[in-house]
Protein backbone atom coordinates (compact mmCIF):
# COMPACT_ATOMS: atom_id res chain seq x y z
CA UNK A 1 0.00 0.00 0.00
CA UNK A 2 2.71 2.59 0.89
CA UNK A 3 4.45 1.48 -2.68
CA UNK A 4 1.19 2.93 -4.68
CA UNK A 5 0.72 5.76 -2.59
CA UNK A 6 4.50 6.62 -3.19
CA UNK A 7 3.71 6.05 -6.94
CA UNK A 8 0.57 7.91 -7.26
CA UNK A 9 2.05 11.04 -5.06
CA UNK A 10 5.21 11.29 -7.32
CA UNK A 11 6.39 14.39 -9.61
CA UNK A 12 5.39 13.98 -13.54
CA UNK A 13 9.25 13.36 -14.31
CA UNK A 14 9.22 10.38 -12.21
CA UNK A 15 6.42 8.75 -13.74
CA UNK A 16 7.44 9.66 -17.10
CA UNK A 17 11.03 7.48 -15.83
CA UNK A 18 9.06 4.58 -14.83
CA UNK A 19 6.65 5.03 -17.94
CA UNK A 20 9.76 4.36 -19.91
CA UNK A 21 10.48 1.55 -17.68
CA UNK A 22 6.46 -0.37 -18.29
CA UNK A 23 7.47 0.73 -22.51
CA UNK A 24 10.62 -1.20 -22.45
CA UNK A 25 9.17 -3.96 -20.33
CA UNK A 26 5.97 -4.04 -23.02
CA UNK A 27 8.76 -4.62 -25.88
CA UNK A 28 10.63 -6.93 -24.09
CA UNK A 29 7.83 -9.25 -23.67
CA UNK A 30 5.72 -9.01 -27.01
CA UNK A 31 9.27 -10.52 -28.17
CA UNK A 32 9.30 -13.17 -25.81
CA UNK A 33 5.63 -14.05 -26.65
CA UNK A 34 6.79 -13.69 -30.29
CA UNK A 35 9.35 -16.28 -29.99
CA UNK A 36 6.86 -18.67 -27.90
CA UNK A 37 4.55 -17.94 -31.11
CA UNK A 38 7.13 -19.35 -34.03
CA UNK A 39 7.85 -21.91 -31.63
CA UNK A 40 4.12 -23.10 -31.81
CA UNK A 41 4.11 -22.28 -35.63
CA UNK A 42 7.02 -24.09 -36.67
CA UNK A 43 7.73 -27.12 -34.35
CA UNK A 44 10.13 -28.57 -36.71
CA UNK A 45 12.63 -25.57 -36.73
CA UNK A 46 13.15 -26.44 -33.02
CA UNK A 47 17.03 -24.08 -33.58
CA UNK A 48 15.56 -21.31 -34.92
CA UNK A 49 12.86 -20.97 -31.86
CA UNK A 50 16.13 -21.25 -29.78
CA UNK A 51 17.70 -18.22 -31.39
CA UNK A 52 14.98 -16.14 -31.19
CA UNK A 53 14.60 -16.93 -27.59
CA UNK A 54 18.17 -16.38 -27.26
CA UNK A 55 18.44 -12.84 -29.28
CA UNK A 56 15.72 -11.66 -26.26
CA UNK A 57 18.38 -11.50 -23.92
CA UNK A 58 19.76 -8.10 -25.60
CA UNK A 59 16.59 -6.15 -24.99
CA UNK A 60 15.86 -8.00 -21.79
CA UNK A 61 19.37 -6.95 -20.67
CA UNK A 62 18.99 -3.46 -21.76
CA UNK A 63 15.68 -3.32 -19.60
CA UNK A 64 16.97 -4.20 -16.71
CA UNK A 65 19.66 -1.95 -16.88
CA UNK A 66 17.23 1.10 -17.48
CA UNK A 67 15.41 -0.02 -14.69
CA UNK A 68 18.28 0.15 -12.66
CA UNK A 69 19.16 3.08 -13.41
CA UNK A 70 15.50 4.81 -12.55
CA UNK A 71 15.37 3.01 -9.65
CA UNK A 72 18.12 4.65 -8.27
CA UNK A 73 17.00 7.98 -8.78
CA UNK A 74 13.49 7.16 -7.36
CA UNK A 75 13.03 9.95 -4.59
CA UNK A 76 10.87 6.88 -2.56
CA UNK A 77 13.85 4.94 -2.05
CA UNK A 78 16.10 8.22 -0.93
CA UNK A 79 16.58 8.01 2.95
CA UNK A 80 14.88 11.40 4.45
CA UNK A 81 14.93 12.65 8.47
CA UNK A 82 12.72 10.65 10.30
CA UNK A 83 11.56 7.79 8.25
CA UNK A 84 14.12 5.77 10.05
CA UNK A 85 11.72 6.69 13.43
CA UNK A 86 8.42 5.29 11.33
CA UNK A 87 9.95 2.03 10.35
CA UNK A 88 11.39 3.18 6.85
CA UNK A 89 14.90 2.45 7.13
CA UNK A 90 17.29 1.87 4.12
CA UNK A 91 16.32 -2.14 4.03
CA UNK A 92 12.69 -1.44 3.57
CA UNK A 93 13.68 1.81 0.97
CA UNK A 94 15.35 -0.79 -0.78
CA UNK A 95 12.14 -2.85 -1.17
CA UNK A 96 9.42 -0.16 -1.18
CA UNK A 97 11.85 0.85 -4.54
CA UNK A 98 12.12 -2.77 -5.81
CA UNK A 99 8.52 -2.72 -5.60
CA UNK A 100 8.26 -0.09 -7.92
CA UNK A 101 10.25 -1.44 -10.63
CA UNK A 102 8.22 -4.66 -10.50
CA UNK A 103 5.00 -2.63 -10.34
CA UNK A 104 6.26 -1.22 -13.78
CA UNK A 105 7.93 -4.03 -15.45
CA UNK A 106 4.59 -6.37 -14.60
CA UNK A 107 2.39 -2.94 -15.66
CA UNK A 108 4.42 -3.39 -19.26
CA UNK A 109 4.04 -7.38 -19.37
CA UNK A 110 0.31 -7.30 -19.22
CA UNK A 111 0.62 -4.69 -21.88
CA UNK A 112 2.32 -6.90 -24.36
CA UNK A 113 0.12 -9.60 -23.72
CA UNK A 114 -3.15 -7.76 -24.22
CA UNK A 115 -1.08 -6.70 -27.70
CA UNK A 116 -0.52 -9.97 -28.36
CA UNK A 117 -3.52 -11.58 -27.97
CA UNK A 118 -5.08 -8.44 -30.01
CA UNK A 119 -3.02 -9.35 -32.82
CA UNK A 120 -3.81 -13.13 -32.66
CA UNK A 121 -7.57 -12.37 -32.98
CA UNK A 122 -8.50 -13.63 -29.43
CA UNK A 123 -9.84 -10.62 -28.07
CA UNK A 124 -11.20 -9.09 -31.65
CA UNK A 125 -11.32 -10.76 -34.93
CA UNK A 126 -7.64 -10.98 -36.73
CA UNK A 127 -6.36 -7.44 -37.67
CA UNK A 128 -4.25 -6.72 -40.80
CA UNK A 129 -5.67 -9.31 -42.69
CA UNK A 130 -3.58 -12.82 -40.60
CA UNK A 131 -0.40 -11.07 -42.21
CA UNK A 132 1.36 -11.41 -38.51
CA UNK A 133 0.07 -15.36 -37.93
CA UNK A 134 3.76 -16.12 -38.85
CA UNK A 135 4.71 -15.80 -35.23
CA UNK A 136 1.99 -15.32 -33.37
CA UNK A 137 0.61 -18.91 -34.27
CA UNK A 138 -3.16 -17.89 -34.58
CA UNK A 139 -4.38 -20.96 -35.61
CA UNK A 140 -3.40 -22.48 -32.32
CA UNK A 141 -4.61 -22.26 -28.49
CA UNK A 142 -2.27 -20.27 -26.68
CA UNK A 143 -0.62 -22.18 -23.55
CA UNK A 144 -0.81 -19.73 -20.64
CA UNK A 145 1.48 -21.26 -17.97
CA UNK A 146 4.27 -20.61 -20.41
CA UNK A 147 3.18 -17.15 -21.36
CA UNK A 148 2.53 -15.96 -17.86
CA UNK A 149 6.30 -18.02 -16.98
CA UNK A 150 7.93 -15.75 -19.80
CA UNK A 151 6.16 -12.57 -19.15
CA UNK A 152 7.24 -12.85 -15.33
CA UNK A 153 11.08 -13.01 -16.43
CA UNK A 154 11.61 -9.52 -16.91
CA UNK A 155 9.81 -8.18 -13.40
CA UNK A 156 11.25 -10.50 -11.41
CA UNK A 157 14.93 -9.80 -13.13
CA UNK A 158 14.54 -6.08 -12.83
CA UNK A 159 13.18 -5.90 -9.34
CA UNK A 160 16.15 -8.47 -8.38
CA UNK A 161 18.67 -6.56 -10.11
CA UNK A 162 17.02 -3.24 -8.36
CA UNK A 163 17.18 -4.77 -4.51
CA UNK A 164 20.88 -5.48 -4.91
CA UNK A 165 21.80 -2.29 -6.34
CA UNK A 166 19.98 -0.38 -3.89
CA UNK A 167 21.17 -2.88 -0.91
CA UNK A 168 22.69 -1.11 2.20
CA UNK A 169 25.56 -1.32 2.60
CA UNK A 170 26.73 0.63 6.05
CA UNK A 171 24.82 -1.46 8.83
CA UNK A 172 26.80 -2.48 11.42
CA UNK A 173 28.92 -6.07 11.01
CA UNK A 174 27.18 -8.50 13.60
CA UNK A 175 30.61 -10.05 12.97
CA UNK A 176 32.95 -7.95 15.32
CA UNK A 177 30.58 -8.36 18.16
CA UNK A 178 30.24 -10.51 20.97
CA UNK A 179 27.56 -10.94 23.42
CA UNK A 180 28.42 -11.90 26.98
CA UNK A 181 26.39 -12.44 30.28
CA UNK A 182 27.12 -10.92 33.78
CA UNK A 183 24.97 -10.27 36.78
CA UNK A 184 22.82 -8.07 35.84
CA UNK A 185 21.86 -9.33 32.43
CA UNK A 186 23.20 -9.80 28.82
CA UNK A 187 25.33 -7.14 27.14
CA UNK A 188 26.98 -6.82 23.86
CA UNK A 189 31.13 -6.65 23.91
CA UNK A 190 32.68 -5.62 20.77
CA UNK A 191 35.89 -7.66 19.80
CA UNK A 192 38.73 -5.22 20.40
CA UNK A 193 39.28 -4.34 23.79
CA UNK A 194 41.14 -1.74 25.68
CA UNK A 195 44.13 -1.77 27.21
CA UNK A 196 44.89 -1.06 31.31
CA UNK A 197 44.97 2.37 31.72
CA UNK A 198 43.82 3.74 28.05
CA UNK A 199 41.21 6.15 30.34
CA UNK A 200 43.48 7.43 32.38
CA UNK A 201 46.48 7.84 30.01
CA UNK A 202 47.14 11.70 29.27
CA UNK A 203 43.37 12.51 28.77
CA UNK A 204 43.38 10.06 25.76
CA UNK A 205 39.81 9.81 26.40
CA UNK A 206 38.44 12.70 26.24
CA UNK A 207 36.03 14.41 23.96
CA UNK A 208 37.12 16.56 20.70
CA UNK A 209 34.98 19.18 22.01
CA UNK A 210 36.18 19.43 25.30
CA UNK A 211 39.73 19.54 24.28
CA UNK A 212 41.59 23.06 25.71
CA UNK A 213 43.08 25.38 23.28
CA UNK A 214 46.63 25.79 24.08
CA UNK A 215 47.07 28.85 25.93
CA UNK A 216 48.34 31.69 24.66
CA UNK A 217 51.13 34.31 26.02
CA UNK A 218 49.40 37.67 27.31
CA UNK A 219 51.91 39.44 24.89
CA UNK A 220 50.61 37.50 21.76
CA UNK A 221 54.31 35.51 21.59
CA UNK A 222 55.32 32.03 21.51
CA UNK A 223 53.54 30.09 23.63
CA UNK A 224 56.47 27.90 26.59
CA UNK A 225 57.75 24.94 24.74
CA UNK A 226 57.76 22.00 27.08
CA UNK A 227 60.69 19.20 27.13
CA UNK A 228 60.30 16.66 24.39
CA UNK A 229 59.61 13.73 27.22
CA UNK A 230 57.46 15.46 29.55
CA UNK A 231 54.27 14.73 30.55
CA UNK A 232 52.50 17.72 29.20
CA UNK A 233 54.05 17.13 25.63
CA UNK A 234 52.65 13.82 25.13
CA UNK A 235 49.50 14.87 26.29
CA UNK A 236 49.67 17.36 23.08
CA UNK A 237 50.31 15.01 20.94
CA UNK A 238 48.13 12.11 22.27
CA UNK A 239 45.24 14.71 22.18
CA UNK A 240 46.22 16.01 18.80
CA UNK A 241 46.43 12.40 17.30
CA UNK A 242 42.92 12.05 18.43
CA UNK A 243 41.10 15.33 16.64
CA UNK A 244 43.74 15.81 13.49
CA UNK A 245 44.43 13.19 10.91
CA UNK A 246 48.20 14.66 10.31
CA UNK A 247 50.94 14.18 13.03
CA UNK A 248 52.03 16.83 15.45
CA UNK A 249 55.55 17.63 15.99
CA UNK A 250 56.57 18.85 19.78
CA UNK A 251 57.89 22.07 17.99
CA UNK A 252 54.51 24.42 18.05
CA UNK A 253 53.82 26.54 15.12
CA UNK A 254 54.13 30.10 15.54
CA UNK A 255 51.17 32.50 16.55
CA UNK A 256 49.77 34.94 14.07
CA UNK A 257 51.22 38.70 14.69
CA UNK A 258 47.86 40.07 15.78
CA UNK A 259 47.41 37.18 18.51
CA UNK A 260 44.51 35.43 17.09
CA UNK A 261 43.74 32.23 17.95
CA UNK A 262 44.87 29.42 15.90
CA UNK A 263 42.61 27.07 13.98
CA UNK A 264 43.72 23.48 11.87
CA UNK A 265 44.10 24.40 8.54
CA UNK A 266 42.10 22.20 6.07
CA UNK A 267 43.43 20.32 2.94
CA UNK A 268 41.71 21.26 0.18
CA UNK A 269 39.67 18.93 -1.96
CA UNK A 270 41.81 17.04 -4.66
CA UNK A 271 40.48 16.21 -8.19
CA UNK A 272 38.73 12.50 -8.67
CA UNK A 273 41.15 9.85 -9.41
CA UNK A 274 41.37 8.40 -13.04
CA UNK A 275 39.13 5.35 -13.17
CA UNK A 276 41.37 2.35 -13.56
CA UNK A 277 39.08 0.93 -16.66
CA UNK A 278 40.98 2.68 -19.54
CA UNK A 279 44.14 0.40 -20.03
CA UNK A 280 41.82 -2.66 -19.72
CA UNK A 281 38.97 -1.43 -22.29
CA UNK A 282 41.59 -1.01 -25.07
CA UNK A 283 42.96 -4.07 -24.29
CA UNK A 284 39.65 -5.55 -24.50
CA UNK A 285 38.50 -3.71 -27.89
CA UNK A 286 41.91 -4.53 -29.52
CA UNK A 287 41.16 -7.89 -29.27
CA UNK A 288 37.67 -7.83 -30.08
CA UNK A 289 38.68 -6.55 -33.38
CA UNK A 290 41.66 -9.01 -33.59
CA UNK A 291 39.08 -11.91 -32.76
CA UNK A 292 36.66 -10.28 -35.63
CA UNK A 293 39.68 -9.77 -38.29
CA UNK A 294 40.45 -13.88 -37.56
CA UNK A 295 36.44 -15.01 -37.79
CA UNK A 296 36.22 -13.61 -40.74
CA UNK A 297 38.40 -14.84 -42.44
CA UNK A 298 39.20 -18.48 -41.27
CA UNK A 299 35.90 -19.62 -40.15
CA UNK A 300 33.32 -21.54 -42.27
CA UNK A 301 30.19 -21.92 -39.80
CA UNK A 302 26.95 -20.77 -40.58
CA UNK A 303 26.06 -17.64 -40.09
CA UNK A 304 23.05 -16.90 -37.27
CA UNK A 305 20.25 -15.22 -38.30
CA UNK A 306 18.39 -12.28 -36.10
CA UNK A 307 14.51 -13.09 -35.62
CA UNK A 308 13.55 -10.51 -38.77
CA UNK A 309 15.88 -12.51 -41.10
CA UNK A 310 19.15 -10.46 -41.42
CA UNK A 311 22.57 -12.58 -41.53
CA UNK A 312 24.96 -11.52 -38.57
CA UNK A 313 27.93 -13.37 -39.96
CA UNK A 314 30.14 -16.62 -37.95
CA UNK A 315 29.54 -17.07 -34.23
CA UNK A 316 33.71 -16.10 -34.13
CA UNK A 317 32.67 -12.43 -35.58
CA UNK A 318 29.84 -11.99 -32.74
CA UNK A 319 32.12 -13.36 -29.92
CA UNK A 320 34.51 -10.08 -31.73
CA UNK A 321 31.52 -7.73 -31.54
CA UNK A 322 30.70 -8.58 -28.07
CA UNK A 323 34.63 -8.36 -26.61
CA UNK A 324 34.61 -4.81 -28.80
CA UNK A 325 31.24 -3.89 -27.06
CA UNK A 326 32.67 -4.26 -23.40
CA UNK A 327 36.08 -2.73 -24.35
CA UNK A 328 34.39 0.15 -24.72
CA UNK A 329 32.15 0.45 -22.08
CA UNK A 330 35.09 -0.48 -19.68
CA UNK A 331 36.90 2.45 -21.76
CA UNK A 332 34.51 5.02 -21.49
CA UNK A 333 34.98 6.22 -17.84
CA UNK A 334 38.70 6.74 -18.29
CA UNK A 335 38.32 8.66 -21.39
CA UNK A 336 35.07 10.83 -19.57
CA UNK A 337 38.07 11.61 -17.12
CA UNK A 338 40.61 12.48 -19.77
CA UNK A 339 37.99 14.44 -21.40
CA UNK A 340 37.14 16.92 -18.50
CA UNK A 341 41.27 16.93 -17.69
CA UNK A 342 41.71 18.24 -21.54
CA UNK A 343 38.98 20.82 -20.89
CA UNK A 344 40.94 22.58 -18.04
CA UNK A 345 43.97 22.43 -19.66
CA UNK A 346 46.02 25.59 -21.95
CA UNK A 347 45.45 28.67 -18.49
CA UNK A 348 41.43 27.34 -18.41
CA UNK A 349 39.10 30.18 -17.33
CA UNK A 350 35.84 29.53 -14.91
CA UNK A 351 33.71 28.18 -16.87
CA UNK A 352 36.33 25.74 -18.46
CA UNK A 353 37.62 24.40 -15.23
CA UNK A 354 33.90 24.30 -13.57
CA UNK A 355 33.03 21.83 -17.16
CA UNK A 356 36.34 19.77 -16.11
CA UNK A 357 35.94 19.38 -12.79
CA UNK A 358 32.80 18.14 -13.12
CA UNK A 359 33.33 15.80 -15.92
CA UNK A 360 36.41 14.28 -13.86
CA UNK A 361 34.22 13.85 -10.31
CA UNK A 362 31.07 12.25 -12.41
CA UNK A 363 33.28 10.01 -14.75
CA UNK A 364 31.95 6.67 -13.57
CA UNK A 365 28.46 7.57 -12.98
CA UNK A 366 28.23 9.53 -16.84
CA UNK A 367 31.05 7.12 -18.64
CA UNK A 368 29.13 3.71 -18.36
CA UNK A 369 25.94 4.64 -19.45
CA UNK A 370 27.82 6.55 -22.16
CA UNK A 371 29.98 3.76 -23.15
CA UNK A 372 26.93 1.62 -23.46
CA UNK A 373 25.73 3.91 -25.85
CA UNK A 374 28.63 3.97 -28.23
CA UNK A 375 28.54 0.46 -28.20
CA UNK A 376 25.30 -0.15 -29.19
CA UNK A 377 25.80 3.02 -31.53
CA UNK A 378 28.47 0.89 -33.53
CA UNK A 379 27.04 -2.41 -33.54
CA UNK A 380 23.98 -0.94 -35.18
CA UNK A 381 26.43 1.20 -37.62
CA UNK A 382 28.71 -1.82 -38.86
CA UNK A 383 25.21 -3.82 -38.90
CA UNK A 384 23.52 -1.43 -41.43
CA UNK A 385 26.42 -1.44 -43.25
CA UNK A 386 26.95 -4.82 -43.54
CA UNK A 387 23.06 -4.95 -44.44
CA UNK A 388 24.33 -2.67 -47.49
CA UNK A 389 27.04 -4.79 -48.94
CA UNK A 390 25.20 -7.95 -48.89
CA UNK A 391 22.55 -7.56 -52.19
CA UNK A 392 20.61 -10.99 -51.18
CA UNK A 393 20.57 -10.05 -47.99
CA UNK A 394 16.53 -9.86 -46.56
CA UNK A 395 15.45 -6.22 -45.39
CA UNK A 396 14.74 -5.63 -41.96
CA UNK A 397 11.53 -7.74 -39.84
CA UNK A 398 9.36 -6.04 -37.74
CA UNK A 399 10.60 -8.26 -34.48
CA UNK A 400 14.22 -6.92 -35.52
CA UNK A 401 12.94 -3.05 -35.97
CA UNK A 402 11.23 -3.70 -32.17
CA UNK A 403 13.79 -5.03 -30.48
CA UNK A 404 16.63 -2.25 -31.96
CA UNK A 405 13.99 0.24 -31.12
CA UNK A 406 13.84 -1.46 -27.29
CA UNK A 407 17.60 -1.73 -26.98
CA UNK A 408 18.54 2.09 -28.44
CA UNK A 409 15.37 3.46 -26.15
CA UNK A 410 16.88 1.99 -23.23
CA UNK A 411 20.18 3.26 -23.93
CA UNK A 412 19.30 6.51 -24.78
CA UNK A 413 16.89 6.59 -21.36
CA UNK A 414 19.53 5.39 -19.35
CA UNK A 415 21.72 7.67 -20.29
CA UNK A 416 19.54 10.56 -19.78
CA UNK A 417 18.69 8.89 -16.18
CA UNK A 418 22.50 8.95 -14.95
CA UNK A 419 22.71 12.42 -16.14
CA UNK A 420 19.63 13.69 -13.99
CA UNK A 421 21.26 11.27 -10.97
CA UNK A 422 24.30 13.57 -11.47
CA UNK A 423 22.96 16.68 -11.10
CA UNK A 424 20.57 15.55 -7.87
CA UNK A 425 23.96 14.20 -6.88
CA UNK A 426 25.22 17.90 -7.35
CA UNK A 427 22.37 19.66 -6.19
CA UNK A 428 23.96 21.24 -2.66
CA UNK A 429 27.11 22.37 -4.67
CA UNK A 430 25.14 24.51 -7.22
CA UNK A 431 23.06 25.67 -4.72
CA UNK A 432 26.35 27.30 -3.04
CA UNK A 433 27.06 28.19 -6.13
CA UNK A 434 24.16 30.32 -6.50
CA UNK A 435 24.47 31.81 -3.61
CA UNK A 436 27.79 33.00 -4.12
CA UNK A 437 26.72 35.02 -7.09
CA UNK A 438 27.06 32.58 -10.03
CA UNK A 439 24.50 33.31 -12.68
CA UNK A 440 22.18 30.43 -13.96
CA UNK A 441 23.65 31.02 -17.59
CA UNK A 442 27.23 30.05 -16.68
CA UNK A 443 25.49 26.75 -15.13
CA UNK A 444 23.87 25.89 -18.05
CA UNK A 445 27.15 27.55 -20.16
CA UNK A 446 29.31 24.55 -18.37
CA UNK A 447 26.68 21.94 -19.38
CA UNK A 448 26.57 22.70 -22.66
CA UNK A 449 30.01 22.75 -22.47
CA UNK A 450 30.75 19.37 -21.12
CA UNK A 451 28.19 17.88 -23.45
CA UNK A 452 29.91 19.72 -26.93
CA UNK A 453 33.09 17.77 -25.63
CA UNK A 454 31.84 14.36 -24.94
CA UNK A 455 29.94 14.41 -28.06
CA UNK A 456 33.45 15.86 -30.20
CA UNK A 457 35.13 12.87 -28.10
CA UNK A 458 32.47 9.68 -28.64
CA UNK A 459 30.74 10.58 -31.90
CA UNK A 460 34.36 10.42 -33.75
CA UNK A 461 35.50 7.09 -31.87
CA UNK A 462 32.50 5.19 -32.20
CA UNK A 463 32.29 5.65 -36.36
CA UNK A 464 35.72 4.63 -36.63
CA UNK A 465 34.87 1.23 -34.51
CA UNK A 466 31.81 0.67 -36.12
CA UNK A 467 34.00 0.84 -39.24
CA UNK A 468 36.45 -1.15 -38.31
CA UNK A 469 34.37 -3.81 -37.11
CA UNK A 470 32.52 -3.88 -40.03
CA UNK A 471 35.76 -3.74 -42.60
CA UNK A 472 36.41 -7.37 -42.50
CA UNK A 473 33.22 -8.13 -43.20
CA UNK A 474 32.51 -5.89 -46.16
CA UNK A 475 34.86 -7.36 -48.08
Amino acid sequence: MLALRLTRVARPAVQLRRLLVATAAAGTGFLLLAALGYAMSHPEYPTGALLRLTWCAIPLAATVYLAVAVARTDPGARPRPGLSALGLGPARLMAVAALHTALACTLGSLLALLVFLHLRGDLTGVPFGGAASDFLAADQSLPLPAALTLLAVPPVLASTAAALTLRPRDLPNPANRTRGYGRFGAYVRTAKRETFGTYGRFGARRPANDAQPPRQPADGGRPPRQPAGSRAAGAARVGAAGTLSAPVSDTPAPAPADGAQQTPAQAPDLPAASPAGLPWGIAVLAAGLAVESYASVTETAPRATLPGGLAMGPVGVLAGWALTALGLVLAAPGLTHLCGRLLQTARPGVLRLLAGRILMAEATRIGRPLGVVCAVASAAFATTTLHDHDAGAPGFGPLTALGGLVVAGCTVATLLTAAVEARQSRADTTEALLRMGARATMLRSAAALRAGALLALFVPLTLLIADLAALPLAH
